[in-house]
Order: C-alpha cells, then sequence, then structure tokens
C-alpha cells in the first residue's frame, strides 16, 4: 500500500528527548528546567524587551458587583493588546489576580458577557460560561487580553468577515516563515499581563492565578510551564496527548509548534507547572480532545506530581459535558488557592 500512515506513525513512535520517566524527586529536578529551556526554544519566546506598557483606559462601566475597565497595553514596538479588566466591588483590596486566556471564538468579549459589537448579550452565556465574571463576584480581579489574531486583533483583511472567524494561519504561517511562532508571541503576551498585575497597587504580590479553555488552554498551559508566577492554573477543554488531538485530525495553525514533538509530549508540558496547583477540565464528549486521550495525559501528569510531592495539588474534573468550560470546582477551587492558602507558587 502507499498510504503514508506507517511512516507518520514511526516518527511519533520516537521518544521524546526530555519524556518524563522517573519518579524521584531529584530526577523530576533535573528534568524540569531542561524541559523549561527547550519549551522556550520551541516557541521561540521573544527576548524580554524593554517596551513599557503604557497603560491607557478606554472605557469603564459599573455592573453592580463589579467595575469593568477597557484597557489597552503595549506588548512590543509595533504591538497593542486591549484587555478587559474586571475589579471586585464585594472584596477589599489588594486583590488576588487571574489571567482569564480566550480560546477561539470571537475574541475577549465572548467571555464576559458582550456580544460582537460590545453590547450586553442576554441568554445563555454558552461555552466559556462567562467565567471572568463567575472570578470576579468571588473577589478576584480579572485580566482578560485579547489573544492576537482573534476578535478585535484579526489582521484588517479579516476585519469584515464573521465575528468568529480569526486570523490566525496567516500570522502562525508568516511568523513561522520568519523563524517565529504564534504560541510564542502570545505567551510573551500573558508574562505581559502578569507584569502589568504585579505592577498594581490593588493587587496581592505573589498571587496571580491563570484559567484559559481550548486554545485559551494551550497558551494558559505554556506561559505557566515558563513563568513560574503563575499559579494556580485551571486549563479546560485542551489537556490530551497530541497524538490522539491536534495530530489526529485538523486544528487552528495556532496548535502547532515545529519541533515541539522532538521535546516532550502534552502532558510533560504541562507537568512543568508542577508543584504549583493545576486542575484539568476535560469534557466526557469533546471530539476535539477526546476523554480517552484526557484520561492518558492526567495519569501521565499524576506521575509527575507524585516526583515533585505534589500530588495532592493535581485535580481533575471530567464532565459529562462536550467542548466547554465546566466550572463545577474550578471557580471555587480557584478562590480557595488564591485566598485561602499562604503560598500559591
Amino acid at each position: 500500500m502507499w498510504t503514508p500512515d506507517a511512516f507518520l506513525e514511526q516518527i511519533y513512535e520516537r521518544t521524546p528527548d526530555y519524556s518524563f520517566k522517573s519518579g524521584t524527586y531529584a530526577e523530576w529536578a533535573d528534568w524540569r528546567p531542561a524541559l523549561v529551556n527547550a519549551l522556550k526554544r520551541a516557541i521561540v519566546l521573544p527576548a524580554a524587551e524593554a517596551v513599557n506598557p503604557d497603560p491607557v483606559v478606554l472605557g469603564r462601566e459599573d455592573y453592580g458587583a463589579y467595575v469593568r475597565e477597557h484597557l489597552l497595553l503595549r506588548t512590543a514596538p509595533h504591538l497593542t493588546m486591549p484587555c478587559y479588566l474586571l475589579i471586585p466591588k464585594n472584596a477589599v483590596p489588594p486583590y488576588p489576580a487571574v489571567i482569564a486566556c480566550p480560546g477561539h471564538g470571537y475574541g475577549y468579549k465572548q467571555l464576559i458577557g458582550l456580544l460582537p459589537d460590545g453590547s450586553d448579550r442576554a441568554g445563555e452565556p454558552g461555552s466559556y460560561k462567562d467565567y471572568p465574571v463567575e472570578l470576579v463576584k468571588r473577589g478576584m480581579l480579572v485580566i482578560v487580553p485579547e489573544l492576537l489574531g482573534l476578535g478585535d486583533r484579526r489582521l484588517e483583511q479579516d476585519q469584515a468577515k464573521d465575528p468568529k472567524e480569526n486570523s490566525c494561519f496567516r500570522l502562525a504561517t508568516n511568523l513561522l516563515m520568519a523563524g517565529k511562532t504564534l504560541a510564542g508571541y502570545r505567551v510573551h503576551e500573558m508574562i505581559c499581563c502578569a507584569d502589568y498585575l504585579e505592577s498594581r497597587s490593588d493587587t496581592v504580590p505573589g498571587r496571580i492565578g491563570s484559567m484559559g479553555f481550548s486554545g485559551g488552554g494551550l497558551v494558559t498551559a505554556l506561559t505557566a510551564a515558563i513563568d513560574d508566577r503563575i499559579g494556580p492554573v485551571v486549563i479546560s477543554g485542551y489537556t490530551n496527548t497530541f497524538r490522539d488531538s491536534i495530530l489526529a485530525k485538523p486544528h487552528c495553525a495556532d496548535n502547532y509548534i515545529p519541533g515541539l514533538l522532538q521535546y516532550a509530549e502534552m502532558p510533560d508540558i504541562w507537568g512543568l507547572i508542577a508543584p504549583r496547583p493545576l486542575l484539568i477540565e476535560a469534557g466526557q464528549e469533546d471530539s476535539g480532545f477526546p476523554i480517552q486521550g484526557a484520561v492518558k495525559a492526567i495519569e501521565h501528569l499524576r506521575s509527575i506530581y507524585r516526583a515533585a510531592n505534589a500530588e495532592e495539588e493535581l485535580v481533575q474534573d471530567i464532565h459529562s459535558g462536550k467542548h466547554e468550560v465546566s466550572g463545577r470546582l474550578a471557580f471555587d477551587w480557584l478562590e480557595t488557592n488564591l485566598n485561602g492558602r499562604p503560598e500559591c507558587g
């Protein structure tokens, strides 16, 4: 037969360089920094540049339980990033903070109860469950950045299209041709969000959590793997193995990072978050990230957390839904880990 299935299989069967195989704390402590450095190389994380974020407040709305600011941050010489900042009114500052990372859809507005035109949405919240609003009502300050290529940050050629269409393909491929990755720039901008949160006088130093759904889960996980300031972490609707998910069927181009599989499988990368608290949400009916792959990934993650002497910090919420946020455990879990424990990182 001429089909290339066996060809792909033998490529996948090669054991990644940094696959975690051992179970001792000392071996985990040696393994982690090596994979962190490899991950930075793979995503081509932009070098830290002395760019003033120069925050500008574009608007401010009072929603009773919280205030919502529309904010603009500079993240690179030719990049500005709009964000929504949700500030609780039912808590006393300084507040713990959460970075809420969007996935595909119409961007950051979709997460906070707005329609694409910025007007308030009526009816059900959809797959994101308006989770930043749920978190701010629990006393957390939440920043919701617009990811490069989504919503308000699409290329000019895409601005007139359906709001749920994105610019990921052209951005990803242009960056690849330039020796860079879209994932790398998105992670860089999440690090910029953490920098901004730390600069505010109304946030608690060292208490920054993160939650991301779908493609936002990828960016959340990569950021937390690299930046130890981020923790606790909720990854919703993405945790799996590469083999069972993004390599098994077509996904958006922003999921593919050249050479990454040479270094590690997905649960190894997620394992870099250890020993910080990590909650995994996975839907039993999620067709893009099938549950069997999620279970395999969680099992491997548990071995990493066990080696890091932090098995109790890994929590799972395998829910009956499809590709969607659960929140059944996550909202209260984030509140407890950011408010009720002496340390988070």
